[in-house]
């Protein structure tokens, strides 16, 4: 379990973020960090939580390579 959380990755590409919900999300370049606001910061063991965005590319829209929550990769199991 865990009381706050923040989920970041690297676009592949020129992709950027143009809104967002359920979380506060910032970028600085390629990088992107999502936190969590105030009524979704706790997260039980074997729990989720959901978010979304919306964004603009030009060209290829590539996938990030790399998620990492509270800085431990994140891995499909």
């Amino acid at each position: 379990a865990i009381s706050s959380w923040a989920l970041t990755w690297t676009f592949g590409g020129n992709q950027q973020v143009t809104n967002a919900w359920n979380t506060q999300l910032t970028q600085s370049g390629t990088g992107v960090t999502a936190r969590n606001v105030s009524y979704n910061g706790a997260i039980p063991t074997n729990g989720n939580v959901t978010f979304g965005f919306q964004a603009s590319y030009s060209g290829t829209n590539n996938r990030p390579a790399e998620f990492r929550l509270n800085g431990t990769v994140c891995t499909n199991a």
